[in-house]
């Protein structure tokens, strides 16, 4: 089991996630955050923190959401390390509550 990034997080990136990780697991893209896979330990306190409830745990994606494990998998190998967080993106507010977000995530 692992946790996930998923849609909700796309052009907001609060970042509260990356704060409380113990593992130092988060990596940020230009309008999305991922989670590495191979580092995360399961301890579920970025998923509690976040604003957007963007992150889950694998077993509870539900099938729109399951291309969200490729993903962050994916982008955890090609986008940089991220330590501190950055500040949340400037319309992130007006995007929190948006759905259908999938389009405007940037690989």
């Amino acid at each position: 089991m692992t946790y996930v990034v998923t849609e909700p997080c796309i052009n907001c990136r609060h970042g509260d996630c990356i704060e409380v990780c113990p593992v130092q697991a988060f990596h940020q893209g230009q309008n999305f955050m991922v989670i590495d896979p191979e580092v995360c330990i399961n301890c579920s306190i970025c998923e509690a923190v976040c604003p957007v409830s963007a992150i889950k745990s694998d077993f509870d994606l539900a099938p729109h959401e399951e291309e969200f494990v490729e993903i962050n998998r994916r982008m955890a190998k090609q986008w940089p390390l991220v330590t501190v967080a950055p500040q949340p993106l400037p319309e992130a507010e007006a995007w929190a509550s948006s759905s259908n977000k999938r389009v405007f995530l940037k690989l």
